[in-house]
């Protein structure tokens, strides 16, 4: 094919865990296990790797067997999201005993290569009836202090806490000197320098693009602290989104049909996966007036500088 066929992705941040890519939705089976269709059409669209996301003890297990299953291909981070932190206070062992499993897959996990970073970790205030924030504040604290034991970049999640997540963070940042990114970004433009100014970068999907102000965030991150991400099976890019105007030139997608029409080969509307990755650097390109070629690559020389990704001599590689 031309020239969208040569471009080349890095899923940093997508949810390979989730029930529905096996076409399970909310407990119950809608259509056949098209997972491994799901991972053939994100590498026919050019995604050569694949970040799945740890959200607590369980999921960065299945995180890391997957990555096992999948070895070169897909790499696991190990963490607790901050929707999830209340689980330290119900785990069966208590708080002490979570940290402590936490910490030692991650460093297991590290050990094999199959894990890259450490996280989600963070802080959520727009869902505080999922954690509530003194439960959110305690555990990122907590889990910082892991990561500086681990040493793996971060990967962390941050929505409307910005003044408490930089907080943490900088208290900790002299021993987390592999810093990470902050995924799925929509803060505003002074955080997002805020937090390029500590040195960290910045992830961006279909929910980094929904309105004016994003779009305004997303043409100010520098060239050199950008990642891109589908955060799939959510953050999908949609027409009613202030990026849809920056999608004129961008190939179209695979075809889509409703999970009960499900047809094998086809991807589920509503579901977002890695084969949507184009889209998103496209509208990237557009909006900071670049060619995709210089956002593919710049975000692909980011990742690999931080995650490695098995590919560490190819850093330099255009």
């Amino acid at each position: 094919m031309g020239e969208p066929a040569q471009l080349r992705y890095i899923d940093i941040g997508i949810n390979l865990t989730d029930p529905v890519f096996r076409g399970e939705y909310r407990g119950t089976r809608r259509h056949d296990n098209d997972f491994e269709d799901i991972l053939q059409r994100g590498i026919e669209a050019g995604c050569k790797k694949f970040m799945v996301t740890g959200s607590d003890l369980d999921e960065s297990k299945h995180a890391i067997e997957i990555a096992k299953e999948h070895s070169g291909l897909c790499y696991a981070t190990v963490g607790v999201h901050p929707c999830s932190a209340k689980h330290f206070d119900t785990h069966p062992g208590g708080p002490s005993a979570l940290l402590t499993a936490l910490r030692d897959l991650a460093l297991s996990a590290k050990a094999s290569s199959h894990a890259v970073a450490f996280g989600e970790i963070g802080l959520d205030y727009d869902r505080l009836f999922l954690t509530p924030k003194d439960q959110q504040l305690k555990y990122f604290e907590a889990q910082l202090s892991i990561a500086v034991e681990v040493q793996l970049p971060l990967f962390l999640h941050s929505r409307a806490a910005a003044d408490d997540f930089e907080r943490l963070l900088r208290a900790r940042l002299d021993e987390l000197p592999k810093r990470g990114l902050v995924h799925s970004f929509t803060g505003t433009v002074e955080e997002m320098r805020r937090v390029v100014g500590l040195g960290f970068d910045v992830g961006v999907n279909g929910c980094s693009m929904k309105t004016e102000e994003n779009i305004e965030v997303v043409r100010a991150i520098p060239l050199e602290h950008l990642q891109i991400e589908t955060d799939g099976p959510w953050c999908e890019m949609r027409p009613s989104h202030a990026s849809a105007k920056f999608l004129k030139d961008a190939p179209p997608l695979p075809k889509a049909v409703k999970k009960e029409k499900f047809v094998k080969g086809h991807m589920v509307k509503g579901r977002n996966e890695p084969a949507t990755i184009p889209h998103v650097a496209y509208a990237i390109a557009k909006i900071k007036d670049l060619s995709v070629e210089e956002v593919c690559e710049a975000a692909w020389r980011n990742s690999i500088k931080m995650f490695g990704l098995g590919e560490q001599s190819g850093v330099n590689r255009i």
